[in-house]
């Protein structure tokens, strides 16, 4: 599996190096059919292996979202959910959005944390690009205000939201994207897997990690998200958001351990 996040890695430093936005999209792509091909191998495998040989077990991480009351934590959260739900794991997360806690097969988690890693860094320092050129001034957005529609003025920090959330749903449509067509190819480029079909190991694969998450998991309740007043944006945020999720930068996402108030996801 290291092979694997290794060349994963790499595909993100090259989708970060080219300005071509298809190209880019093309290396988030490969990076997530390669993850998606690696988990069924791994989870056939092990559907293959006896229980009561050596083999993955689902496991818990905890990765460190920021500190108390900052802003872009909802929005880094989103982003983390979206990458762990495209690789099979589940995820809670802090009352106060400071950190999450993804349970899932070790390999999965590797590369979820690879992914975020890189793509959280990126859309941070994207979306200040992106505000300090303040291309977003003069433009409009809509806002949900007394439960009613209404348009308004882009300030830097709505523009930054606006900007986060294109980035994120354009993210989430690529991973999907990439995951489904790499199930979809399974059958046809590999028919011949031994005793144990894709579809049942993957389905094995995920009622171990939904129990594992039941038995070890001490969220209640659930999370609510982002809770501002932009709910679209028609205007150069969302484009520069949506054209900057196809590029990423490498680097690391901070974790740490123990037990705390969390809310399930």
């Amino acid at each position: 599996m290291a092979v694997t996040i290794e060349r994963i890695a790499a595909l993100l430093v090259k989708a970060e190096r080219t300005d071509n936005e298809a190209e880019a999209d093309a290396y988030l792509m490969k990076a997530q059919q390669l993850a998606t091909m690696a988990s069924i191998d791994l989870a056939v495998a092990r559907s293959s292996t006896l229980k009561t040989e050596q083999r993955q077990q689902p496991e818990s991480r905890t990765t460190t979202i920021g500190e108390k009351g900052r802003r872009a934590n909802r929005h880094l959260i989103t982003l983390y959910v979206v990458i762990s739900h495209a690789n099979d794991a589940q995820v809670d997360i802090a009352a106060n959005s400071t950190y999450v806690i993804a349970y899932g097969m070790p390999s999965d988690l590797d590369v979820i944390e690879t992914m975020f890693g890189s793509l959280s860094v990126h859309m941070v320092q994207a979306s200040q690009q992106y505000v300090t050129s303040r291309q977003w001034l003069g433009e409009t957005y809509v806002a949900i205000v007394d439960r009613r529609r209404k348009v308004k003025q882009h300030t830097a920090q709505t523009a930054r939201v606006a900007f986060y959330r294109a980035y994120t749903a354009r993210i989430d449509e690529r991973l999907k994207e990439a995951r489904e067509r790499t199930l979809l190819d399974v059958p046809r480029q590999q028919p011949s897997r031994g005793s144990v079909s894709v579809d049942v190991a993957l389905k094995e694969k995920a009622s171990e990690v939904t129990a594992f998450h039941r038995q070890t998991s001490q969220a209640r309740g659930s999370w609510g998200g982002y809770r501002g007043a932009v709910r679209d944006s028609h205007g150069s945020a969302a484009q520069a958001g949506r054209w900057a999720a196809s590029r990423a930068r490498l680097g690391e996402a901070e974790g740490v351990g123990g037990k705390r108030e969390l809310d399930g996801n």
